[in-house]
């Protein structure tokens, strides 16, 4: 299957935790940093994930949003380090690709954040990611 979606980061499940209809999954990605999925436990179950499953973290660019730092006293558990490789502006809109350990993430922000932040190509940022954001793929 393609997707249209730009966001797919492979890992492993870490753990799976479920409660009576949301479960949520901690997956190490590729590069080393964890991700936090919130799905349901009928996915879990029809995905079949247990600690050790091959997994894709799969993210749309319009739910990645940028920090130039770390970011304290959010809920948003997925904070991903990494550098801005490319940033294309549109007249109100953009997209700002950034690598990340073991892969590359692409965020959809406003011409005018991509402005207030200064983001560039070289510039460090943080991809936050809120877990109800984030699907889980497997193979």
């Amino acid at each position: 299957m393609t997707l249209s979606i730009r966001n797919q980061i492979p890992g492993t499940v870490t753990s799976v935790t479920t409660g009576e209809a949301m479960a949520t999954v901690k997956a190490r990605l590729d590069g080393g940093q964890e991700i936090t999925a919130a799905i349901t436990v009928d996915a879990v179950k029809d995905l079949g994930l247990h600690e050790g499953s091959a997994v894709r973290a799969v993210v749309k660019s319009t739910e990645v949003s940028l920090a130039t730092g770390s970011v304290s006293g959010l809920s948003i558990r997925n904070q991903i380090p990494g550098t801005v490789t490319d940033v294309a502006t549109g007249n109100a809109m953009a997209t700002v690709k950034v690598s990340v350990q073991g892969g590359e993430l692409t965020a959809a922000i406003t011409k005018d954040a991509v402005t207030e932040l200064g983001l560039a190509a070289g510039s460090s940022v943080v991809a936050l990611i809120k877990s109800t954001e984030v699907a889980l793929a497997t193979a």
